[in-house]
């Protein structure tokens, strides 16, 4: 079977692969992000996706543990009057972003980066390699529109933790969904990886996603009553 690992330590992105039924590992990297936006002087807020993507990607595939496995890496980048935001981290920075974020709009940027680790030597009778050797990334964006919310409701929605680790200050699939008016894109992409540009990135690869799929996908009736 092949094997697919996410690089990312997001809890949002592993649930969201497994209630599409896409069978795959969780191996963390520890990529400075800090360091590696330094090194290449990236400040664009699209570009800077993909660069940390690809970085979260390479340093797994680097490992031991990623041989004959396929690697993604992501990361999301919020942009938001012409600035890059990523996780705030702090209370102070959470709130004076989403009082500028209300009633506003912003664009999520979601980097993916894939790594085929698989031997790319051919094999069997007719000579097919099971690897590809692609190393190859896309980023996809969304427009986020926010409704009008109350400093009284950023203190409480900030004093539930939801947004400190989070890229803009927000989430689609918690509590933050609230305040969100409407998604112009892949919804995929605002919680952190999209499951159409994971299926083209593995189609580069060639790979199928349904060669992913492990019959264990969420019960649509489950999902809605979440």
């Amino acid at each position: 079977m092949t094997r697919l690992i996410l690089a990312s330590q997001s809890p949002a992105r592993t649930k969201l692969l497994s209630n599409a039924g896409i069978a795959h590992e969780v191996l963390v990297s520890d990529v400075d992000e800090d360091a590696v936006q330094a090194r290449y002087g990236v400040t664009d807020p699209h570009d800077t996706a993909l660069l940390l993507a690809r970085a979260k990607a390479e340093a797994i595939a680097s490992l031991p543990e990623a041989e004959g496995a396929l690697v993604i890496g992501c990361d999301s980048v919020f942009e938001f009057d012409g600035e890059a935001h990523g996780k705030p981290y702090t209370t102070d920075v959470a709130k004076e972003r989403m009082l500028r974020m209300s009633g506003s709009m912003g664009v999520l940027h979601t980097g993916h980066w894939l790594v085929d680790c698989r031997n790319t030597e051919p094999h069997g009778a007719a000579g097919n390699a099971a690897g590809s050797g692609a190393t190859l990334g896309s980023v996809n964006s969304a427009e986020v529109h926010f409704q009008e919310m109350s400093e009284d409701e950023i203190d409480t929605y900030i004093a539930t933790g939801e947004p400190l680790q989070c890229a803009g200050s927000f989430t689609i699939d918690g509590y933050g969904g609230a305040f969100i008016r409407k998604v112009d894109g892949d919804p995929h992409t605002v919680v952190g990886l999209s499951i159409s540009t994971l299926r083209s990135l593995l189609a580069q690869a060639k790979v199928g996603i349904t060669e992913l799929w492990t019959g264990g996908a969420a019960d649509p009736a489950d999902i809605r009553a979440e």
